[in-house]
């Protein structure tokens, strides 16, 4: 049996708690807040999107990225394992659209729940409002054997016990993966507190209201492991147009946002959106946001809406023919409320430059056809997008080189894990970003010794 420490008491925290104590280990759980699960609790809006219950081959087209540094962690403990162990542990599942999976309850606090009573069942001690200021660690040498060691025992022979432990100690380090060894964790009351293994599962830095302040990467850097650029993911765009804000509150389904970066598409798909005084959210926005995340240098971002994407721009033409046809003698403006909602009836004459006050018979054919290319690309100038306190979750973090996918443990440190929003691996929104979470942490905790 090891001692083993777990930092963060969030989906990976608890998941890596859960699966060291069942191995049998002594696991002590630190969580800076009052209580555990704290950014679970706002998921799925408050509802907790626990996960997704699409097949593996669908799951990773929505990993943004490093997905194969998934596989290990994902098939070890897949979205079907999740959804059986929280409901083992009393919390009942259902499947919605898009295949998303929520508590049957629609309460994130019973998923919470649910996993803190598994973790005291299990002997798991959790320590509340503790907060750890480091890590601690010490060089590692790994011990010398005989068979380590048999190719310099000619060199060492007839010399004193001195030079052998020199010449050992040089061949070992030489042999060796890992640069240092964790030792434990120092409290942020000056605290040492010895360990055998450290799960580091301290979250990103998105939604710091919830305690995700970056903590899980200072401690990276200190020990020289590489971080990469954090930036806001799953995140609402801030765009130029003033005149999207007159449209705040007004969502648009079945709508398909397509995303430019220096004029090159690199995000297509059909869902919902909603305007806001700042610009546009809603689930399509958040995931464009997600493949932005990815672009490390750019200039130029537009963001164009199709309206009617079931229609193509020539039955698009035609259906404006049809409503022309039928109200000849009506005004622009009082025809296109058949067509849109209301406020973007009212404003679509002004963005096609075409005078709502013209009768459609007088309506020509370049007018026509402006209409059809803003309704079917309504272009958006994103200048940026909301900050760390709206983002779901945090892209980038410690650099997936750094650590060993078949174990969570980092590479040139021995004993240390690290899981969940920390690593430099995110996803879609739909679940997948929680499923990601567990599965790493559930690996980091079954493998921590």
């Amino acid at each position: 049996m090891s001692k083993i420490a777990v930092i963060g008491g969030g989906a990976a925290g608890m998941i890596a708690a859960i699966r060291a104590a069942e191995r049998g280990h002594d696991v002590t759980l630190y969580e800076k807040n009052e209580k555990l699960g704290k950014k679970v609790y706002i998921t799925g809006k408050g509802r907790c999107n626990v996960t997704n219950a699409c097949d593996a081959e669908e799951f990773f087209e929505h990993v943004t990225g490093n997905a194969k540094f998934f596989y290990s962690a994902f098939y070890g403990f897949d979205n079907r394992r999740v959804m059986e162990l929280i409901e083992k542990a009393g919390c009942p599942l259902k499947t919605e659209r898009g295949n998303r999976v929520f508590p049957v309850s629609d309460h994130s606090s019973d998923v919470i729940k649910a996993l803190r009573q598994t973790l005291e069942k299990l002997g798991c001690e959790i320590r509340y409002n503790t907060v750890i200021k480091g890590l601690l660690a010490e060089e590692y040498i790994e011990d010398v054997t005989a068979s380590d060691t048999s190719d310099v025992l000619a060199e060492a022979r007839n010399t004193d016990a001195e030079y052998w432990e020199t010449v050992t100690s040089k061949k070992a380090k030489k042999k060796n993966k890992y640069e240092q060894k964790i030792t434990g964790v120092l409290t942020a009351t000056g605290k040492k507190e010895w360990y055998d293994a450290v799960i580091l599962a301290t979250g990103g830095v998105s939604y710091p209201s919830t305690g995700s302040t970056g903590d899980g990467h200072k401690f990276a850097k200190d020990l020289g492991l590489k971080v990469t650029e954090l930036k806001p993911s799953l995140v609402p765009f801030e765009v130029k147009e003033k005149w999207c804000g007159q449209l705040q509150g007004l969502a648009l389904k079945n709508v398909t946002a397509t995303l430019f970066v220096d004029g090159k598409k690199v995000f297509s798909q059909m869902g919902e959106l909603l305007f806001t005084h700042f610009g546009v959210s809603g689930p399509l926005i958040l995931t464009a946001s997600s493949v932005l995340a990815q672009k490390k240098n750019y200039n130029d971002v537009m963001l164009t809406i199709d309206l009617k994407p079931a229609l193509t721009e020539e039955q698009l033409d035609k259906r404006f023919l049809k409503e022309f046809e039928e109200g000849h003698n009506k005004q622009l403006k009082n025809i296109l409320p058949a067509l849109y909602p209301s406020s973007l009836a009212s404003m679509i004459p002004e963005l096609a430059d075409v005078d709502e006050s013209k009768p459609a018979h007088s309506i020509t054919r370049e007018e026509r056809e402006r209409l059809v290319r803003t309704t079917k690309a309504l272009s958006l100038t994103v200048t940026g997008t909301r900050g760390f306190a709206e983002a779901i979750i945090t892209s980038g973090g410690v650099d997936l080189k750094e650590v060993n996918p078949s174990t969570m443990e980092c590479k040139r440190i021995k004993g240390l894990y690290i899981a969940g929003e920390l690593l430099n691996l995110d996803a879609h929104t739909g679940g997948y970003n929680l499923q990601i979470a567990w599965s790493t942490g559930y690996l980091a905790g079954d493998c921590a010794e």
